[in-house]
């Protein structure tokens, strides 16, 4: 799907939310987990051109060679861009390793259970250094992640501070990247999450590509009038939104009637 975008403008107006949300804390810039995708990418460029600190991660967990380079690639062609930006790379490998061991045997065998785990590991670590250095963290999601499929680890890279591209689709999010010289690596790269250590990509495991997901999550005319493919995007999108629904809506409280605590 090519989606038309004024890309100067909308990056012009999220590096100045991205500032003037700053200037409402006491804190001093930025850090990002720089993943070798374009989400992240586009995420660490726009904090950049803040000139506010910002402070990038590379934060490999059993990362395949390929998200490790382009990683490494991506915090270093902006450390060498941007004064303001420094890279920091902290394998996790061997935490992440302790963890697994910990876990009883049916936790440490599950697959999705530990792909989650490492999200929230990486999570923490952003935090540690965020914290420490007085920095905001800053998430990476884009729209059809956050509020279509919910698509991310809950408390782990959905677990942020402010979210600058979440209200961007994904072909927005590749319009502003290639406007802003994301280097060619990560635009050719297939998206995917990293968690699993191995080639699956983010379309492989939802089943769908991401402009047939933009398309369901705009879609409002009659179904009946689809193809089977579509009709099939679309039970994909709907499925994977119920499914996901928790993680885009604030945590249930249960309220206490007054009559019941007097």
């Amino acid at each position: 799907m090519s989606k038309e975008i004024n890309a100067e403008r909308v990056s012009s107006h999220i590096i100045s939310w991205l500032q003037d949300y700053l200037a409402t804390t006491p804190l001093k810039g930025f850090v990002v987990g720089v993943s070798g995708g374009v989400d992240s990418a586009l995420t660490s460029t726009l904090c950049a051109l803040t000139k506010k600190k910002v402070i990038l991660l590379n934060m490999p967990i059993r990362q395949t060679s390929e998200e490790y380079f382009r990683s490494k690639k991506q915090i270093e062609h902006l450390t060498s861009t941007f004064e303001n930006v420094e890279g920091k790379e902290i394998d996790l490998t061997e935490t992440f390793n302790h963890f697994v061991g910990d876990m009883p045997k049916e936790t440490s065998e599950d697959e999705l259970a530990m792909a989650n785990s490492r999200a929230r590991l990486r999570m923490t670590t952003l935090y540690a250094v965020g914290q420490s250095h007085g920095l905001l963290v800053a998430g990476t999601g884009n729209k059809v992640e956050d509020f279509g499929v919910g698509f991310y680890t809950k408390y782990g890279d959905g677990g942020v501070d402010l979210s600058p591209i979440a209200d961007l689709m994904k072909s927005e999010v590749y319009a502003l990247a290639r406007h802003l010289d994301v280097i060619p690596e990560i635009l050719e790269a297939k998206p995917t999450d990293g968690l699993w250590g191995d080639a699956r990509n983010d379309e492989d495991q939802i089943g769908a590509t991401y402009d047939e997901l933009e398309w369901a999550m705009t879609f409002d005319g009659d179904q009946e009038e689809l193809d089977s493919r579509q009709k099939e995007v679309i039970a994909i999108y709907n499925r994977l939104h119920s499914a996901n629904k928790h993680k885009m809506e604030e945590i249930p409280v249960c309220l206490i009637p007054n009559q019941l605590k007097t």
